[in-house]
C-alpha cells in the first residue's frame, strides 16, 4: 500500500487536534450556522449533486453508447471514482470545519489556490446555470395558455400564411430560437439585449437571493420543496409517460445493451465524465455544506446515501424521459406513415380508408404491379421508428424543443408543461444553492469582503455582480456564450482541482492521519475499499480522464452549432469554427482557475524563501481558528 507522505511542517500548529475538536464545536454553537436536522443536510447535498445534467445529459449518453452497455461503466466509474472522492470532500469538510480555502490553506498554505480555483469554478458555473433557470421562467411563464405559444407557427406579417422560418423548421424550434433568444447567427453578432430574457434573469436572481440570503439558515428552508419536488413530478411524468403510445418502445431502446460499446475507449471516457459532473465534486459547495455538521456525523453513511440517490436518479430520469421520447417518436412515425399513405392514395385516387400501416407494403406492390410509370413519380419518405428514437438530443435541445414537443401533443398540455418546467426549476435552484456556497464561504475565507458587512449584503452584492455580468446571456449570441462557458467552464478545472483535493489529502495531509481523523468521527477506521480507493485508483482514473480530455481536446477545432435560416440543409444546425478570439476566451474561462493552483503555490515558496527564518516560522506555524461560516482569524 502507497504510504508515501510529503514533508509538512506546521501542520499541528494550522489544525485543531481531535480533543479539541468537541470544545469547537459548543463554542461555534452561538456564533457559527447549523442544520437544523440530518434531511435538511442530505436534502441540500442531494439538491447540489442532482441537477439538470440528471435529466438531459444521462440519457443522451445512454442513448449514444449502446443503452443499458453505457450503465456498466456507469456503475463501476461511479463507485470507484464518484464515492471516494465525495466521502473525502464530505470527511475533510466536518473535519476541519472551514469552506474550502479554509481547508486546503490548512492542510499546506501552498494550497490555498486549490479553494480559489474552485470558488472561480463555481462563480463562472453559477453565471450561465442561473441563465438556464431564467429560459426555464419563462417557459414557465408562457405555459398558462391554451394552446402553448410553442404548438402552432405565428402568422406572417401579411397574415395571409405563417412565417417561413417556422414552416420550414418546427413550431417549437421557432419558438426556443427566434421567439425566446432571437438567436444570432454568430458569436461575434452580438445584437442588442432581449428584454423578455433580461426580465426572467431579473427574476431568477432575485428568488436565488432571497433562498440564499442568510446561507443556510435560508436554503436550508427552500431544499425541502426544491430537492423532493423533482422525484414527485418524475414520478407523474413516468405514470403518464407509461399510458402514452410508443412509450414502452423508448424504454426498451433505452436500455437494450450494446455490448460492443464496451470496448469502445470514449464510452468509459463519457462514463467517468458524467459520474464526476453529476456528483458536483470540486466545486467547493460540498466541503462547506459538510463543515456545518456535528463532529461525530457520520460522513461515510452520507456519502453511501448520497452516491445511491444520485445514481438512481440518473436512471430513473433516463427512463421517464425515453418513455416522453418513445412518444414523441412514434406521434413523428405515425406522420410520416400518413403522408406516404396520403401520397399512395393521391397517386392512384385510392379511397379513403383503403390504405393503413399494416397493409402499406402490400397496397405499394399492388400499385406498382398496377401502374409502375406512375409508381415511379411518387416520393415517398423513409419511415423507421428506430432512427427516430436514436436522434440524439442533449441539454436545452432536450428540454426545450424535444419535451415541450411532445407536450404538445398530450391532452390538458398546459397542466404538463407547467409541472416538467417547476421540475427544471427546482433542480437548477438547488444545484445553484451549492455554487453560491461555494463563492460565498470563500470570499469569508479570503477575507475579501470587510467582516462588519452583514451577510445580507455581501450575498447580495455577489448576486448583483454575477446578474450583471450575466447580461451577456440575455443578447441574440447569448446561447453560444453559454454553450461555450458549459463547454469550458466546468470540465478540465473540475478534474484537476479534483486530483488536486485527492493529493492533498492523501500525501500532504497524510492518508494515515485522515484514517484516524474519520474514526474519531465515525467510530470505525476507512476499510479497504476506501483505502485503496483513496491512494490509487480514483486519482490515476482522473489523470486518465484528464489526458485523454486534453488530447482530444487539443487536436480537433474548435466549433459550435449555429442556427442560420439561410443554411442550405435548414433547419439542421450549422457548425461553424469559433472566431481566433475565442481561443482567448477558453484560456481564461478553463485556463485561470488551472493556473491558480502552481501560481499560488510558486507565489508561497518565492514569498517563503525571500522571508527571514523568523517570519518563516510565524507563517507555518500561526494558529488558525474558525469564526462565521468558515471564516479564518489569524
Amino acid at each position: 500500500m502507497v504510504r508515501l507522505v510529503l514533508p509538512n511542517p506546521g501542520l499541528e500548529d494550522r489544525i485543531p487536534s481531535l480533543g479539541e475538536l468537541e470544545v469547537i464545536e459548543k463554542e461555534e454553537a452561538s456564533s457559527r450556522p447549523k442544520w437544523d436536522n440530518k434531511a435538511q443536510y442530505m436534502l441540500t447535498c442531494v439538491g447540489f449533486c442532482v441537477g439538470l445534467g440528471n435529466v438531459w445529459r444521462f440519457p443522451y449518453l445512454c442513448q449514444s453508447h449502446g443503452g443499458g452497455a453505457f450503465m456498466i461503466p456507469f456503475l463501476i466509474l461511479l463507485i470507484v471514482e464518484g464515492v471516494p472522492l465525495l466521502h473525502l470532500e464530505f470527511a475533510i469538510g466536518q473535519r476541519l470545519r472551514k469552506g474550502s480555502v479554509g481547508v486546503w490553506s490548512s492542510i499546506h498554505p501552498a494550497l490555498k489556490g486549490v479553494g480559489i480555483a474552485s470558488m472561480f469554478v463555481s462563480f463562472m458555473v453559477g453565471l450561465y446555470y442561473n441563465t438556464i433557470i431564467a429560459w426555464v421562467m419563462w417557459y414557465f411563464f408562457n405555459s398558462f395558455q391554451e394552446p402553448l405559444p410553442w404548438s402552432t407557427c405565428p402568422l406572417n406579417d401579411n397574415r395571409t400564411g405563417y412565417v417561413e422560418e417556422c414552416t420550414r423548421s418546427s413550431s417549437v424550434d421557432y419558438y426556443w430560437y427566434r421567439e425566446t433568444l432571437n438567436i444570432s447567427t454568430s458569436i461575434s453578432d452580438s445584437g442588442s439585449v432581449q428584454w423578455w430574457v433580461l426580465l426572467c434573469l431579473t427574476c431568477a436572481w432575485s428568488v436565488l437571493y432571497v433562498c440564499v440570503i442568510r446561507g443556510i439558515e435560508t436554503t436550508g428552508k427552500a431544499v425541502y420543496i426544491t430537492s423532493t419536488l423533482p422525484y414527485v413530478v418524475l414520478t407523474i411524468f413516468l405514470i403518464r409517460g407509461l399510458t402514452l403510445k410508443g412509450a414502452t418502445d423508448g424504454i426498451v431502446f433505452l436500455f437494450t445493451p450494446n455490448i460492443t460499446e464496451l470496448a469502445n475507449p470514449v464510452t468509459w471516457l463519457d462514463a467517468g465524465a458524467q459520474v464526476f459532473y453529476s456528483f458536483s465534486l470540486a466545486f467547493g459547495g460540498l466541503i462547506s455544506f459538510s463543515s456545518y455538521n456535528s463532529v461525530h456525523n457520520n460522513c461515510e453513511m452520507d456519502a453511501v446515501i448520497v452516491s445511491v440517490i444520485n445514481g438512481f436518479t440518473s436512471v430513473y430520469a433516463a427512463t421517464v424521459v425515453y418513455s416522453i421520447i418513445g412518444f414523441r417518436a412514434t406521434e413523428r412515425f405515425d406522420d410520416c406513415f400518413s403522408k406516404n399513405i396520403l401520397t399512395l392514395i393521391n397517386g392512384f385516387d385510392l379511397p379513403e380508408g383503403l390504405v393503413n400501416q399494416e397493409n402499406f407494403v402490400e397496397m405499394q406492390q399492388w400499385c406498382n404491379a398496377t401502374n409502375p410509370a406512375a409508381y415511379a413519380q411518387l416520393t415517398f419518405q423513409t419511415c423507421d421508428i428506430n432512427s427516430f428514437l436514436s436522434e440524439g438530443v442533449e441539454g436545452t435541445g432536450l428540454a426545450f424543443i424535444v419535451f415541450t414537443e411532445a407536450i404538445t401533443k398530450m391532452p390538458v398540455s398546459p397542466l404538463w408543461s407547467v409541472l416538467f418546467f417547476i421540475m427544471l426549476f427546482c433542480l437548477g435552484l438547488s444545484s445553484m444553492f451549492g455554487n453560491m456556497e461555494g463563492v460565498v464561504v470563500p470570499l469569508q475565507d479570503l477575507k475579501a469582503i470587510p467582516k462588519k458587512w452583514p451577510k445580507e449584503v455581501m450575498t447580495g452584492l455577489i448576486c448583483l455582480g454575477s446578474y450583471l455580468i450575466a447580461f451577456i446571456f440575455t443578447l441574440n449570441s447569448g446561447q453560444y456564450w453559454l454553450s461555450l462557458l458549459d463547454g469550458y467552464a466546468g470540465s478540465i478545472p473540475l478534474l484537476i482541482i479534483a486530483f488536486c483535493e485527492m493529493f492533498a489529502v492523501v500525501y500532504v495531509y497524510g492518508v494515515d492521519r485522515f484514517n484516524k481523523d474519520i474514526e474519531f468521527m465515525i467510530g470505525h477506521k476507512p476499510n479497504i475499499f476506501w483505502q485503496v480507493t483513496w491512494r490509487v485508483v480514483s486519482p490515476l482514473l482522473m489523470l486518465v480522464i484528464f489526458l485523454f480530455f486534453f488530447v482530444v481536446k487539443v487536436n480537433e477545432e474548435l466549433t459550435y452549432s449555429v442556427w442560420d435560416p439561410n443554411y442550405d440543409e435548414f433547419p439542421k444546425s450549422q457548425k461553424v469554427p469559433y472566431p481566433n478570439w475565442v481561443y482567448g476566451v477558453v484560456v481564461i474561462v478553463a485556463g485561470v482557475p488551472c493556473l491558480t493552483i502552481p501560481i499560488f503555490a510558486i507565489y508561497k515558496l518565492i514569498r517563503n524563501c525571500c522571508q527571514k527564518p523568523e517570519s518563516q516560522q510565524g507563517l507555518i506555524s500561526t494558529l488558525s481558528t474558525t469564526s462565521v461560516n468558515g471564516d479564518l482569524k489569524y
